[in-house]
Order: structure tokens, then C-alpha cells, then sequence
């Protein structure tokens, strides 16, 4: 196994990983527990079909889109269990269950689901951290920041000093400052974070490699 998900934050900012069999540059990784792997998948998007017999992602297509067509595009997604939790990375610059929690029904926070999604945000500044405890809220946080709702990843992100200081507190100049000073290591310290809340380990030869089964979500 490779070193919790510290990994994904070391190469956040690593060029696209479109020629890599897998993934490895800019992962937005979203986890849940209580509730089944298929079952979170399909919430996503992805086809039961699909579901049904387990394609590794380096054998995964993704259909080319041609001019004129109208179905929505798609994205390929690479997921595994670990512990408790589902997991499931995606390299195209956002999380899907970030774009859709608010507005897709079944990608609402349900009572007794817990999601954690560390999104990048690509398209669409900051990079965010969204944490849906378990009682049908969702709390978010921009990278550098804690959610405010005084919860345990809110004390995992201040014990991997992943929460910077604010301009309440010591003023915009010095703010300034400390993100030009500290903010390279801050992805690694969000993943730290989310990985040790979540007590997760992903392998990241076996991402890169593509050896992870996957799906296809479309974009929402």
C-alpha cells in the first residue's frame, strides 16, 4: 500500500494524466460510508450495466464525441473500498458529486450517509473540501479553511495544518503573506487530513496503473 492519500495532494498540481493508463495529476477524490458501493456509484450516474461486470480503468473507453451529438459527456471515474468508506477518483478537474449534490436528487446527503469530497475545482475556483456529516447537510470549506461546524475533520484539518490563518485574524497583509509562503504544501495537507479522518490508504501504483476498476459518469 502506498502512504494514506498523500499522494493525490503531492500531485495536485501534476499535468493532466489523459496518457497514463490511470490517474495521478489533479484527483478530486469523494468517499462515503453507509451505503453500498454499486449503490453510491448509480447515484452518481453510472450505468448498472457497467456495474455488473468490472472494467479496470486502463481498459475503460471513453466514447469520442462527435459533432452535433447531444448526450451528455462523460468522464471516466476509478473506485474501491477501504475500511468503511467507497471511494471514488476522478482526474477531469472537478468531483462529480460535488457538481450535483445540490440539485441532483440522488446525490443528496442522505441521513446515516456520510460523504467527504475533496474537489479541485478546476473549472471553477477554489478548491474546495464538502463534508455531509450524516444528517442530511453539507458543510464546505474553501482549501485553507475548516468547515466551522467543529466536527473531528474539522480537527483532523487543523492537526495537518491544512486551516491557514484568516484575515480576521491577523490581518490581509499577513495573510498574504503566509499563502505565498505555505499554500504549495496546503493540498498535501487537506489530503492528510481527509485521509487520516477517513483512515484511508489508496495505492497509488495500482491508480496510475490503472488497475482499479472503473465507470463512466456523465458530467451534470
Amino acid at each position: 500500500m502506498s502512504e494514506g492519500i498523500v499522494w493525490m495532494g503531492a500531485h495536485s498540481t501534476t499535468g493532466s494524466s489523459a496518457g497514463l493508463p490511470g490517474m495521478l495529476g489533479g484527483i478530486s477524490l469523494t468517499c462515503a460510508r453507509g451505503v453500498d458501493v454499486d449503490e453510491f456509484l448509480i447515484a452518481l450516474g453510472a450505468d448498472i450495466d457497467e456495474l455488473a461486470g468490472p472494467t479496470p480503468c486502463k481498459d475503460l473507453v471513453v466514447p469520442a464525441r462527435r459533432r452535433g451529438d447531444q448526450s451528455p459527456h462523460v468522464n471516466r471515474a476509478m473506485y474501491g473500498t477501504c475500511g468503511d468508506w467507497v471511494y471514488v477518483l476522478e482526474d477531469w478537474g472537478m468531483a462529480t458529486w460535488a457538481t450535483g449534490y445540490r440539485t441532483v436528487e440522488s446525490m443528496r446527503p442522505a441521513p446515516d450517509e456520510e460523504i467527504v469530497c475533496v474537489t479541485m475545482n478546476s473549472w471553477s475556483p477554489p478548491q474546495r473540501i464538502i463534508h455531509a456529516p450524516g444528517d442530511g447537510r453539507a458543510w464546505q470549506a474553501e482549501f485553507g479553511e475548516d468547515t466551522g461546524e467543529n466536527s473531528s475533520l474539522d480537527a483532523a484539518l487543523h492537526s495537518a495544518g491544512a486551516v491557514f490563518p484568516s484575515i480576521g485574524e491577523v490581518g490581509e497583509a499577513a495573510v498574504v503573506a503566509y499563502y505565498e509562503e505555505h499554500g504549495p504544501r496546503l493540498p498535501v495537507a487537506v489530503f492528510t487530513a481527509v485521509g487520516n479522518y477517513c483512515g484511508l490508504s489508496i495505492d497509488q501504483e495500482a491508480v496510475q496503473a490503472g488497475d482499479l476498476p472503473a465507470v463512466l459518469l456523465p458530467m451534470v
